[in-house]
This record gives structure tokens, sequence and C-alpha cells, in this order.
């Protein structure tokens, strides 16, 4: 649906602005707390951009970044022009991990693949079907904040954002921080060169 011809032309100027944060390549920025989006599927990106403009996502006062989105989403003219960016986005190298968290690998594999791995793939490849995200490729501190946004009420708590709301339900299930370390460094180990 999503074909790279079809959304480089518009795709890439309505782009532009989200370099700044996400990066070029879509690669994201850490020290800006914006994650990777390149390659994560265009539904995916569309539905949160809609989320973002909608006020069912960075409503809460502590979500900072998500107000901060909100506004660039709002920027966006339309629905067209938001399925634009998502497929240019689609279309972009999926990003790798340059430097793997640590953690337990074999905990980790364990408690993503039962937790985790239904929803999002058995190797974090994400599973539109579901409306799961990618989440190889997304930085740590990433992860940890929207796993946090999830189990606080942060996110995941609009009535029409059903996919949200499923995630903060299973955000309430991991027992301690060491286990969401281990599921990370687990997900960052995925979509590397063997």
């Amino acid at each position: 649906m999503y074909g790279a011809s079809s959304f480089a032309a518009d795709g890439d100027k309505l782009f532009a602005p989200c370099v700044a944060c996400h990066g070029d390549k879509g690669q994201g920025n850490a020290a800006l707390n914006a994650p990777a989006i390149a390659g994560q599927d265009a539904a995916y990106i569309e539905r949160q951009l809609l989320n973002f403009r909608n006020r069912r996502r960075g409503v809460q006062e502590s979500d900072v970044f998500g107000a901060q989105m909100q506004a660039a989403a709002t920027a966006l003219a339309d629905d067209a022009a938001i399925a634009k960016v998502a497929g240019f986005v689609a279309n972009l190298p999926k990003t790798v991990n340059a430097a793997p968290a640590p953690g337990n690998l074999h905990n980790g594999n364990n408690l993503y693949q039962g937790k985790c791995g239904a929803c999002h793939g058995g190797a974090a490849e994400g599973n539109p079907a579901l409306k799961a995200p990618r989440l190889a490729g997304l930085d740590a501190s990433y992860i940890k904040r929207q796993f946090a946004y999830f189990r606080d009420g942060v996110r995941g708590t609009d009535p029409k954002d059903t996919p949200g709301r499923q995630m903060a339900m299973m955000a309430k299930t991991l027992a301690t921080e060491r286990d969401l370390d281990d599921i990370i460094a687990f997900i960052h180990r995925q979509g590397r060169p063997k």
C-alpha cells in the first residue's frame, strides 16, 4: 500500500521538519528523546501522528516530549499529509542499535517471548496485523520511558486508543525494573547483523 515512489515526492518534503529531532534518516536522537522511526510500519506511524494531533497521546503534564509531538503533528495540514509522512518513514532503512544495552539475555528472551513476543513479534520486528510496533532499533531510554508511561497511566488511557490500552494493561504485568532491562537487552540484539 505504501510504495516508495508514491510517497517520495511529498513525503520527503513533509518529513523535513521532523529531521531536527528524528534525524535525516529517521534514526532518532536519544539526546533529544526522539525515537528512531525509520522502517516503522506506516499504519503505526500514521496512527500515532493522529493520536498526537487528536490529543489521545501527549496530554498528560508529565509527557513533555509528547506535548512537543502534538505541536508537530498539528502542523501537518491534514490526514493526507500524515499518510504521506508515514509512508515516507516506513520506506526508510530500519535502524539498528549501535551499542546494545546490557542485561541477562536468557531472562530477557524468556520474559520477552512470554509477555511481548505474541504482539510485537518473536524478534521485536513488530506485527502490523496486531497494530504492534517494531521495537528493535529503539534506544533503551525511549523504551523505558514509554513503558513507564503505559504502566503509570500517562499513555494508553484514551478509550479510542485500543492498542494503547492493551499495552497499558500488559505494562502492569512486569515485576521489576531489572526484568525490563533484560527485555531491552534482548530487544537490542534483534535485527543486528549476525
